[in-house]
């Protein structure tokens, strides 16, 4: 079998399409995988390093505002749908599957036109304008919420969830290995803080104002401030040096940082509560108000109005954040109660379930 997967754009677009990718290829190991992403977006990386072949295609999305950027779009555009139709003779795919972002659009465009079967997978509660455009056009549709209907053919969709990296499937059993990582002590209350590789700038700055208050309650903090600086208070200087707080730009062993926190501060892109449903940990969810369709936000809600997780906007970050996290650590009834709602969502199988999918529509 031959597939091309296609989107990216961000982290929460290219993970899962790696993670469909490996799976498809444990359970059919001849499978030949060709990724087709967009030119200068971080898939032209991840997407090599994660050992797949990539194509790049010369498209970006519509500005909401009045933009320079916007004038080129049709341009972009067609010069696209000409490469995706060139990527799709030469390749010769047997299926096609859209991930959402700014590439899945005219490959999938034109797979469909050419009448290859097509797939996509909606990660977010509200769908992205890629997969709505899509819609009519592909076989399948694999979502991660209920009630998708509002955008997309009923009689396509698939309820699969999100796919997730496979090493939070079992946390339990690594906490003794987490707390040597950290070197942090299992007899404190942990708070995990992240927000995404680039970080997130409310949750820095909201962390970096009360760290006195967290050391002073003896509370320890892992914390992934990602790759974009932000202002220390001067005042930190020597509070960041404290065993109780461990800093870093970037955690690769995510797995080991779930397993031992006791209560989570994050965005709510969806990778990101997909993984805090199979966790099962208390989290307080500060979306992104910039993201597309505001699309963090209602990723959030969806659990919140479920009382599975709480919510901090982002504007009310600086004062509301660490006072609640704080008072949610010393609240194990409320955390009991956020840990068993949450899990309700929980789609472990989800990866398994959209290949199966993959696999039935190439046997149409």
């Amino acid at each position: 079998m031959k597939v091309i997967i296609s989107g990216g754009g961000t982290g929460g677009h290219i993970y899962p399409a790696i993670a469909i990718a490996n799976e498809l290829k444990a359970l059919e190991p001849h499978t030949e995988f060709l990724f087709v992403g967009a030119i200068g977006k971080m898939e032209m990386e991840k997407v090599p390093a994660a050992g797949y072949p990539i194509e790049g295609l010369w498209i970006s999305g519509l500005q909401r505002s009045l933009s320079l950027d916007n004038l080129s779009f049709p341009f972009k555009l067609l010069s696209s749908l000409h490469k995706a139709r060139s990527i799709i003779q030469k390749f010769k795919p047997d299926l096609v599957i859209g991930v959402g972002g700014f590439a899945s659009g005219p490959l999938l465009y034109m797979a469909s036109r050419m009448k290859i079967p097509c797939l996509i997978q909606e990660q977010n509660s509200y769908a992205g304008l890629t997969n709505k455009w899509l819609a009519k056009k592909v076989d399948t549709i694999c979502v991660a919420y209920e009630n998708m209907e509002r955008f997309f053919p009923k009689e396509k969709i698939v309820l699969t969830g999100n796919p997730v990296r496979r090493d939070i499937l079992d946390l339990n059993s690594k906490k003794e290995e987490a707390y040597r990582f950290f070197e942090l002590n299992p007899k404190k209350k942990t708070l995990f803080a992240f927000g995404g590789s680039q970080g997130a700038r409310s949750i820095n700055e909201s962390i970096s104002r009360h760290l006195d208050t967290i050391v002073a309650q003896d509370i320890q903090i892992i914390w992934q401030t990602g790759k974009n600086p932000f202002q220390q208070t001067s005042e930190n200087n020597d509070l960041l040096k404290n065993p109780l707080i461990k800093q870093f730009e970037f955690i690769y062993r995510m797995d080991l940082a779930y397993s031992i926190a006791d209560v989570i501060i994050a965005r709510s892109g969806a990778s990101t509560v997909s993984e805090a449903c199979i966790a099962a940990k208390p989290i307080i969810f500060v979306p992104l108000p910039t993201a597309a369709e505001d699309h963090q936000t209602k990723n959030a809600l969806a659990l919140t109005q479920k009382d599975a997780a709480e919510l901090v906007p982002n504007s009310d970050a600086h004062e509301q954040l660490i006072p609640k996290a704080l008072a949610l650590l010393q609240n194990p009834e409320r955390c009991q109660t956020l840990s068993r709602n949450i899990q309700a969502f929980a789609q472990p199988d989800a990866t398994r379930k959209i290949v199966e999918e993959i696999l039935r529509l190439n046997k149409n």
